[in-house]
């Protein structure tokens, strides 16, 4: 029986955000009392919020928006690999050892423990050779732990721009904790949204 892994993070107000970024909210907009026979919620995020999707709009102008990327990149098999030995940049040599020969999708997990309540500004990224390194060996999405595939005073997004070359999919924020090093399948359909340049996920790892 294939196991399943929860590998998001939790949408709550405190949820830690790119520094200047929409605060999560949410608040009761209709209220199971007084005659209304419902409960209804509203909520206000941005869409980097939590474990999401970049679409390709939000690092080139010409870019599709996340409502037209295909569902196909974020459905499928993945191999997750242990990079926490990576210091500021996942470079080629720190995966080289785990990543098939083959692959269509790539995780990367850096935080030996996810940073649940604190914005990690010095998180880990990826060199843009990592990129190319992957998409060599056949990836067409890549995800990864941090908020970001490029650091956070990064102004040239290297690694984005790579992925732009390579016209792949990105994952970020997910929460790897536990899962151990590997292959499964990935579940992580972006939202619908109409011309936006990203989307929170739900996304999961099924053990294959």
């Amino acid at each position: 029986m294939s196991k399943l892994w929860d590998i998001s993070q939790r949408l709550r107000a405190g949820l830690p955000v790119w520094p200047g970024d929409t605060a999560f909210e949410s608040d009761p907009h209709w209220v199971l009392e007084n005659g209304c026979p419902v409960n209804v919620g509203r909520f206000r995020l941005s869409t980097h919020a939590g474990t999401h999707a970049d679409a390709p709009l939000h690092y080139d102008a010409q870019g599709l928006p996340i409502a037209e990327v295909s569902l196909e990149y974020y459905i499928g098999p993945c191999v997750l690999i242990d990079a926490t030995v990576s210091g500021a940049l996942v470079r080629p040599e720190d995966i080289a050892d785990q990543l098939p020969a083959r692959v269509e999708r790539v995780l990367l997990r850096t935080f030996r423990q996810f940073p649940h309540n604190h914005w990690p500004a010095d998180f880990t990224a990826v060199a843009p050779e990592t990129i190319d390194l992957i998409a060599a060996r056949g990836a067409r999405l890549i995800g990864i732990d941090s908020p970001s595939l490029d650091p956070q005073n990064s102004k040239t997004l290297d690694a984005h721009r790579a992925v732009r070359r390579h016209r792949m999919a990105i994952l970020e924020g997910l929460v790897l904790d536990g899962v151990p090093a590997g292959p499964y399948e990935l579940i992580a359909p972006p939202l619908k949204l109409d011309t936006l340049d990203a989307s929170p996920v739900r996304a999961l790892l099924r053990s294959i």
